[in-house]
């Protein structure tokens, strides 16, 4: 058959496929949306809470280190209350631990700070070595693990580690204390839904509304201050 041909089959095809398909049942919807609140099934957290991932000493480690770098204060509660390592914990068992979203075939190279991290490991795989490192360094030189050190020496280490200059091993201490500092921020803020930021704690003090389907009672308010109570994915608090 010539193209002309194969063509003029095609359309043919297709407009006898469509004479033939029913109509679909679709509405005409109009001002309001076509459902109501608590109706659908919203997404529901892990029914009780377990590690997925990270040991009980990781864990530890992971919520003292959040407490450091969010202590709690006047506004609001710190990063260990506010379930920044149970947030951690579900990442790294999931698609972000595995970097499945991430090119890891190599070769791996050290790079420039603008091209971003040039790393082997996973997330996951960096947790692991790199607690296992500072687990290490803190008991050579200090006698205790992280967890159980005091406010200023934890202060101190993580000083070091952000500059760069705290001695693990083969583990570049301030990538790893970046790759921390980066979750913890994410668990802090997150929904609750994915295990931190406890009973919209972050956003009650920030003022987000969090995940509100409408604000058309509000739209009309301009400069005036809401006060709209933040909404989570999930309906109650966590």
């Amino acid at each position: 058959m010539h193209r002309r041909e194969v063509l003029s089959t095609m359309v043919a095809l297709a407009a006898g496929a469509a004479g033939t398909s029913p109509l679909s049942q679709a509405d005409v919807v109009h001002q309001d949306m076509p459902w109501q609140p608590g109706a659908a099934n919203a997404p529901q957290p892990p029914p009780s809470f377990r590690l997925q991932y990270l040991t009980e000493t990781e864990f530890d480690a992971v919520g003292a280190i959040a407490d450091r770098l969010i202590p709690a204060d006047a506004l609001s509660i710190g990063g260990r209350e506010a379930g920044c390592a149970t947030f951690i914990d579900r990442q790294l068992a999931g698609n972000f631990g595995q970097a499945v979203a991430l090119y890891r075939l190599g070769p791996f190279y050290k790079g420039t700070p603008q091209q971003g991290t040039q790393e082997e490991h996973t997330p996951a795989q960096r947790y692991r070595i790199g607690l296992a490192a500072l687990a290490a360094y803190c008991q050579k030189a200090l006698g205790k693990p992280f967890a159980a050190l005091d406010a200023v020496a934890q202060d101190k280490i993580l000083t070091a580690m952000d500059g760069g200059t705290l001695a693990l091993g083969p583990v570049d201490s301030k990538m790893l204390f970046e790759l921390v500092l980066q979750n913890v921020r994410e668990g802090f803020l997150a929904d609750p839904i994915y295990g931190g930021n406890k009973a919209m704690a972050s956003w009650k003090m920030l003022g987000f509304p969090g995940a509100r389907y409408d604000f058309r009672p509000w739209m009309d308010k301009k400069g005036q201050k809401l006060a709209i109570a933040p909404t989570s994915m999930i309906d109650n608090d966590l």
